[in-house]
């Protein structure tokens, strides 16, 4: 006999919201101390997380029901469901961290009557992302964060609000934490950060450079090769887009930042030494280089004229377009160490 007519029927929108919004309540801080009362809130988390995760995404069987699902974004919002997902977090088991994470990125990109329901509810409640972003410093969840910061991100507002915060100088600390996968993640968010809006990401910019570059100094002169090598990376993806071209004329005239990119010439590793290439043969064409800058090109003309010679990505399809771009530098090197008094 078939087990189908024995299959539970899912519960409507409203009253999983309503399961899923007490299940959640129930993880307080006096619950907690009790652990059977703590283990069966959980139990029911989960429950209740399995049948929101098969709402929003079917259960394998039949695709989500549309309307089912508009319903349901509506009222985890009017609910404060989406809050409590956030900050609900640290006590979820790792199963239902995982649906959470898979749910979110569903919720995040529902449309009702024109409106990102959950996307309007996060702005009207901005401490989420505080909470989210110093979550890094939890290892247990730092990864569940992660994810969820970086599905906020694709929202200008959102990461707009995070760049603007107090919260962006963290990203700073999180890149370098000793923990590698947690790293790497909150390196991949705040890549994230300074690549997904670029009119944004210019803005701020424009509005915190000092600090700013200071601070992302250390990263480039960080004695961690792999810090190193993706601010390097990341530096170019950010500073050489169009709309940031003011802020690249201002970084490109600072000769402390020239050294920077001259010590990571001479780095062991040759894949830093091409991407410091690249940044650094933006301070040699301009045409408009301080004197400053021309006095260090040229003290130093001997030991750059070497390094670039001995400098090459390899065969390639880039390996031309590279080897023109060098050829022109070496030539403004030469210029430049040809000037008379350059020096005085």
């Amino acid at each position: 006999m078939s087990f189908y007519f024995f299959k539970q029927r899912p519960k409507p929108a409203p009253e999983l919201v309503t399961s899923i919004r007490d299940s959640l309540l129930a993880l307080d801080t006096k619950t907690v101390v009790e652990v059977k009362a703590l283990e069966k809130a959980l139990e029911e988390v989960e429950k209740n997380f399995v049948a929101m995760r098969q709402m929003l995404s079917g259960d394998g069987e039949a695709e989500p029901n549309t309307d089912s699902v508009s319903q349901f974004t509506v009222e985890v919002c009017k609910e404060d469901v989406i809050g409590l997902f956030v900050h609900k977090l640290p006590f979820l088991g790792w199963e239902a961290r995982k649906d959470l994470v898979h749910c979110w990125s569903i919720l995040l990109r529902q449309m009702v009557d024109s409106t990102y329901c959950c996307v309007d509810y996060i702005e009207n409640h901005l401490e989420l992302l505080d909470f989210l972003v110093v979550c890094y410093d939890n290892k247990e969840i730092a990864l569940n964060c992660g994810s969820m910061l970086r599905e906020c991100i694709k929202f200008p507002t959102l990461a707009k609000y995070i760049l603007d915060s107090t919260s962006s100088e963290l990203f700073f600390k999180y890149v370098e934490l000793p923990n590698f996968d947690v790293a790497s993640d909150a390196f991949a968010t705040f890549r994230d950060l300074l690549t997904k809006h670029q009119t944004a990401v210019s803005e701020f910019l424009t509005a915190h450079y000092e600090e700013f570059f200071e601070l992302y100094e250390k990263l480039l002169t960080s004695a961690n090769y792999v810090t190193r090598r993706q601010s390097l990376k990341l530096l170019s993806e950010f500073l050489l887009e169009p709309p940031s071209t003011h802020i690249m004329k201002r970084y490109i005239v600072e000769v402390r930042y020239l050294k920077v990119m001259m010590t990571l010439l001479m780095d062991s590793s040759k894949n830093i030494k091409i991407s410091a290439f690249h940044i650094f043969k933006v301070f040699v064409a301009n045409p408009n280089k301080p004197r400053e800058i021309v006095i260090i090109l040229a003290k130093n003309h001997e030991r750059l004229l070497e390094l670039l010679h001995d400098l090459s990505v390899g065969k390639g399809t880039d390996d031309e377009q590279f080897e023109e771009e060098k050829d022109l530098v070496i030539k403004e090197i030469e210029r430049i160490s040809r000037i008379p008094n350059v020096a005085c």
